[in-house]
């Protein structure tokens, strides 16, 4: 089988690697419009559940991923000078050294992968048996057959920006300050050990009251750079990226009635978007690659019951997903109402708690979860959980003799592979993405979003 994959982001390689991993005999091609290297963007960040599903299909790449990676511990809501804590832990990577991990696989397993190779017309791909769109939420590839995936695209009205910062945070913070345009946040993790990423976000109004619409690169940094002093310590803000100034955006939700036409497939970006503030961009491209592999290995000698076996089957499940995070988009789109008049603890727990309500019982024992010593013991048992999962899917070499191992494959799931043997996450600040999405320099690819992660109550 011939199979050319269009986008060299997180769904388009890992499906190489996995296709090619479970038939070493077929052709496999990434073509790329961007030159080796150059994704711009910060961070990529995941949870245990993604580890573990990449433990389980690739152990090599796997390993390549976490090696590259960080790990923070709790996550922080500043308000002012006003601190809460929600517990948790999570890893993240910068994204240019996941996409080089990933290829770097790729290539060593025979997959092609070719740069600065932009897709204007699919007839160069004539003789393959499978194209597969992985080319982010502003798909080319997806544009060129029209409206036959039926896509819809849902703007979101903040505006954010996807910046870099040299002050290296150990947890994931979201810190709020109120200015005389209103309140504007960001969300920032540790995505190396020199840098960490920082997304700048606030409501329209307050954007425009800051003339943050109006400002130049320079200018607007220095302006965010003073209201963020208090929580970045004084440290920089960074714009560029390989090059590229960040630009602000604003997020867009991409949903399609049916994933495949033909014999292309949609995947990643390109089939789905969900709000960086609880989507999980490289998780679900993750799956998605994994799903469309066991697809096609469950039929073998019918591509078209294949590409409907995929699309039957994971697009349902991106309903509940899709439909949460327009609900959690709303909320930071009317944050300044639930801010305002509130304490740290008060602003975390709204936050955490804004898919669902919550009794008042909660609020209570939340605020207890607040002394330090709840918190040490939290950490603790977070401390241990970890490793005990680290250990199960064989990221450390001691394992218990007791212990069951990796979890198996097993038979396939009605759903996604989302459950692959570890608990739920502890308070997990993203549901497992933020990830990061596909950004991009360009108009079109520059609508995909950066991993953000807030936090959900236990």
């Amino acid at each position: 089988m011939k199979i050319v994959c269009i986008g060299a982001g997180p769904a388009g390689l890992y499906f190489a690697i996995s296709a090619k991993l479970q038939d070493p005999d077929r052709d496999i091609t990434v073509v790329e419009r961007d030159p080796h290297g150059a994704t711009y963007g910060w961070g990529v960040v995941y949870w245990d559940d993604m580890l573990d599903l990449l433990f389980i299909n690739d152990q090599v790449s796997a390993r390549a991923v976490r090696r590259v990676s960080t790990l923070w511990k709790d996550q922080e809501i500043r308000l002012g000078g006003d601190v809460a804590h929600l517990g948790g832990y999570g890893f993240a990577t910068q994204r240019a050294a996941f996409l080089e991990a990933l290829a770097q696989r790729a290539g060593r397993l025979g997959v092609a992968v070719h740069y600065e190779h932009p897709v204007e017309d699919l007839t160069e791909f004539a003789d393959a048996d499978l194209i597969v769109a992985a080319d982010g939420a502003g798909s080319r590839a997806r544009q060129l057959h029209g409206d036959h995936f039926g896509t819809q695209v849902e703007t979101g009205h903040n505006p954010y920006i996807w910046l870099g910062t040299d002050k290296v945070f150990d947890s994931f913070v979201f810190a709020f300050e109120q200015t005389p345009a209103g309140w504007i946040w960001f969300h920032a993790y540790p995505s190396s050990d020199t840098v960490s990423t920082c997304i700048v976000e606030c409501t329209e109004e307050t954007w425009r009251g800051l003339r943050l619409d109006q400002l130049g690169e320079d200018d607007g940094l220095r302006v965010l750079g003073k209201i963020f002093q208090r929580p970045l310590e004084g440290r920089s803000l960074m714009s560029q990226s390989r090059g590229e100034p960040a630009r602000w955006l604003r997020f867009k939700q991409v949903t399609n009635t049916t994933w495949c036409h033909g014999n292309m497939v949609l995947i990643g970006d390109a089939a789905h978007t969900t709000h960086f503030t609880i989507g999980s961009g490289t998780r679900l491209a993750v799956i998605d690659a994994v799903e469309l592999v066991r697809s096609l290995q469950d039929f073998p000698d019918d591509l078209s019951a294949a590409l409907r076996d995929f699309d039957e089957r994971a697009r349902p499940n991106l309903r509940r997903i899709q439909s949460m995070a327009r609900n959690s988009m709303h909320w930071y789109e009317h944050a300044d109402a639930y801010l305002d008049g509130r304490d740290a603890v008060g602003a975390a727990f709204a936050m955490a708690g804004r898919n669902s309500p919550q009794p008042g019982w909660r609020t209570r024992r939340f605020r207890l979860e607040q002394l330090p010593v709840a918190r040490r013991v939290e950490s603790a048992v977070g401390t241990v959980r970890r490793l005990r999962l680290a250990g199960r899917r064989g990221e450390i070499p001691f394992v218990p003799s007791w212990h069951p191992g990796p979890p198996p494959a097993g038979p396939r799931p009605a759903g996604p592979p989302a459950a692959t043997g570890s608990e739920p996450q502890p308070s997990p600040a993203l549901d497992g993405a933020a990830e990061a999405q596909d950004t991009r320099h360009d108009a079109q690819r520059a609508e995909a979003e950066p991993v953000a992660a807030p936090p959900i109550i236990r």
